[in-house]
Protein backbone atom coordinates (compact mmCIF):
# COMPACT_ATOMS: atom_id res chain seq x y z
CA UNK A 1 0.00 0.00 0.00
CA UNK A 2 1.38 3.40 -0.86
CA UNK A 3 1.66 6.12 1.78
CA UNK A 4 -0.93 8.23 -0.02
CA UNK A 5 -3.69 5.61 0.33
CA UNK A 6 -2.88 4.47 3.84
CA UNK A 7 -5.40 5.60 6.48
CA UNK A 8 -4.21 7.61 9.42
CA UNK A 9 -5.99 7.80 12.75
CA UNK A 10 -8.53 10.58 12.72
CA UNK A 11 -7.19 13.30 14.96
CA UNK A 12 -10.25 15.39 14.18
CA UNK A 13 -12.47 13.10 16.25
CA UNK A 14 -10.41 13.74 19.36
CA UNK A 15 -10.52 17.46 18.73
CA UNK A 16 -14.30 17.38 18.25
CA UNK A 17 -14.77 15.31 21.42
CA UNK A 18 -12.59 17.73 23.37
CA UNK A 19 -14.51 20.71 22.01
CA UNK A 20 -17.86 19.13 22.92
CA UNK A 21 -16.62 18.41 26.41
CA UNK A 22 -15.35 21.95 26.84
CA UNK A 23 -18.67 23.37 25.62
CA UNK A 24 -20.72 21.15 27.95
CA UNK A 25 -18.85 22.11 31.13
CA UNK A 26 -20.41 25.58 31.52
CA UNK A 27 -23.89 24.07 31.02
CA UNK A 28 -23.18 21.41 33.63
CA UNK A 29 -21.92 24.00 36.10
CA UNK A 30 -25.00 26.17 35.53
CA UNK A 31 -27.32 23.19 36.07
CA UNK A 32 -25.71 22.35 39.42
CA UNK A 33 -27.11 25.52 40.98
CA UNK A 34 -30.72 24.76 40.02
CA UNK A 35 -33.18 22.66 41.93
CA UNK A 36 -36.44 21.11 40.86
CA UNK A 37 -39.24 21.19 43.39
CA UNK A 38 -41.66 18.31 43.02
CA UNK A 39 -45.31 18.77 43.94
CA UNK A 40 -46.37 17.08 47.17
CA UNK A 41 -47.67 13.53 46.98
CA UNK A 42 -51.43 13.14 46.81
CA UNK A 43 -52.89 11.73 50.04
CA UNK A 44 -54.41 8.87 48.02
CA UNK A 45 -50.95 7.36 47.65
CA UNK A 46 -50.04 7.48 51.35
CA UNK A 47 -49.32 4.02 52.70
CA UNK A 48 -51.16 3.01 55.84
CA UNK A 49 -48.99 2.69 58.94
CA UNK A 50 -47.98 -0.72 60.18
CA UNK A 51 -45.04 -3.08 60.56
CA UNK A 52 -43.11 -3.01 57.26
CA UNK A 53 -44.63 0.25 56.03
CA UNK A 54 -41.36 2.14 56.35
CA UNK A 55 -39.48 -0.49 54.31
CA UNK A 56 -42.18 -0.29 51.64
CA UNK A 57 -42.01 3.52 51.56
CA UNK A 58 -38.22 3.61 51.42
CA UNK A 59 -37.41 0.63 49.19
CA UNK A 60 -40.40 0.54 46.85
CA UNK A 61 -40.33 4.32 46.60
CA UNK A 62 -36.87 4.19 45.03
CA UNK A 63 -38.45 3.20 41.72
CA UNK A 64 -42.09 4.27 41.85
CA UNK A 65 -44.57 6.27 43.84
CA UNK A 66 -46.64 4.71 46.56
CA UNK A 67 -49.70 5.42 44.38
CA UNK A 68 -48.57 2.41 42.38
CA UNK A 69 -48.91 0.22 45.48
CA UNK A 70 -52.29 1.41 46.74
CA UNK A 71 -53.93 1.18 43.31
CA UNK A 72 -53.08 -2.53 42.94
CA UNK A 73 -55.89 -5.04 43.34
CA UNK A 74 -56.03 -6.45 46.84
CA UNK A 75 -54.32 -9.79 47.06
CA UNK A 76 -53.28 -12.56 49.36
CA UNK A 77 -49.75 -13.35 50.54
CA UNK A 78 -49.01 -15.39 47.42
CA UNK A 79 -49.90 -12.51 45.10
CA UNK A 80 -47.92 -9.91 47.08
CA UNK A 81 -44.93 -12.23 47.31
CA UNK A 82 -45.03 -12.62 43.52
CA UNK A 83 -45.16 -8.84 43.06
CA UNK A 84 -42.22 -8.23 45.42
CA UNK A 85 -40.22 -11.05 43.82
CA UNK A 86 -40.89 -9.60 40.36
CA UNK A 87 -39.68 -6.18 41.47
CA UNK A 88 -36.44 -7.74 42.72
CA UNK A 89 -35.72 -10.29 39.98
CA UNK A 90 -37.14 -8.55 36.91
CA UNK A 91 -36.67 -4.88 37.72
CA UNK A 92 -33.60 -5.15 39.95
CA UNK A 93 -35.03 -3.62 43.12
CA UNK A 94 -32.26 -3.56 45.76
CA UNK A 95 -34.25 -5.33 48.48
CA UNK A 96 -32.80 -7.88 50.90
CA UNK A 97 -34.60 -11.12 51.73
CA UNK A 98 -35.52 -9.83 55.19
CA UNK A 99 -36.93 -6.58 53.80
CA UNK A 100 -38.79 -8.46 51.05
CA UNK A 101 -40.41 -10.65 53.69
CA UNK A 102 -41.36 -7.59 55.81
CA UNK A 103 -42.78 -5.77 52.77
CA UNK A 104 -44.76 -8.84 51.67
CA UNK A 105 -46.19 -9.29 55.17
CA UNK A 106 -47.07 -5.59 55.34
CA UNK A 107 -48.77 -5.58 51.93
CA UNK A 108 -50.70 -8.74 52.77
CA UNK A 109 -51.89 -7.40 56.13
CA UNK A 110 -52.70 -3.91 54.86
CA UNK A 111 -53.72 -4.45 51.23
CA UNK A 112 -54.82 -8.09 51.40
CA UNK A 113 -58.21 -9.46 50.37
CA UNK A 114 -61.16 -7.32 51.48
CA UNK A 115 -62.87 -8.66 54.55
Amino acid sequence: MSTSTRRRPCRGRRAIAGLLLALSLPATAAAEGKTIVQPPDHPYGALADGPGAQQARNLCGICHSTDYIVMQPRGDARQWEAVVTKMIKVFGAPISEADARAITEYLTATYGPAR
